[in-house]
């Protein structure tokens, strides 16, 4: 990465977007994020940053929705097996960033962070079904039980479908903001790549011989 204050960038623009109540449920950085840390971030930063960041979020917003709603343990076993879950989704979230190359196009980029979107739907769902943190009723555990968690979710929420649109939309426009800020900084200018390149040297005009006399 070209680009030292990238790394810093996508991290103050995920942490800034989960404010509560800036987006929309599922209408997430997060996904984005994950996948181009595998794409742009060196090996080891790939793994540590985007994953401490998240942590360090996840914890935060525990402690504000357990104050906001005190009747609900926001700090329970279940919920917190259930939140493991989305770390299993980062990871391959960043394992798939790591199958592209910085180099390849927007178009297929975009097309990577909706593939892992679709991994994150899936998995963090079927956690969703199997844990159960809240006790919902529907969430049997039978096909039918899975599939309704894949599509309707629980009653007195919007549908786990539209979850999905948010979680597809996100994915898509954010990793095609983080490419394109990568790719415009990584650019070279015009004084870049003509950097070190010296001018020619004249040759030396060949001094006429002195004529014996």
């Amino acid at each position: 990465m070209k680009n030292k204050i990238l790394p810093v960038i996508f991290v103050v623009v995920f942490a800034l977007s989960r404010i509560p109540g800036l987006m929309p449920q599922n209408f997430s950085v997060a996904y984005a994020f994950m996948f181009c840390a595998g794409v742009y971030f060196p090996r080891r930063l790939a793994w540590w940053l985007p994953l401490l960041t998240m942590l360090a979020t996840d914890i935060g917003l525990n402690f504000y929705y357990q104050h906001k709603y005190p009747t609900e343990n926001v700090w329970s076993a279940a919920n917190l097996a259930n939140l493991a879950f989305n770390y299993v989704a980062y990871l391959a979230l960043i394992f798939l960033g790591q199958r592209f190359k910085p180099q390849t196009s927007l178009l297929k980029l975009v097309g990577g962070g909706m593939l892992g979107a679709v991994l994150f739907y899936l998995i963090t769902n079927t956690a969703s079904w199997l844990f159960n943190p809240f006790h919902n009723q529907e969430y049997t555990r039978t096909l039918a039980g899975w599939l309704l968690a894949m599509t309707k979710g629980t009653n007195g929420f919007p549908p786990t479908i539209e979850f999905f649109r948010n979680t597809l939309l996100s994915s898509g426009m954010f990793t095609a903001l983080f490419a394109a800020a990568e790719k415009y900084a990584g650019a070279e200018s015009p004084a870049e790549k003509t950097a070190g390149m010296s001018d020619p040297t004249p040759e030396t005009e060949a001094q006429p011989e002195e004529v014996a006399g």
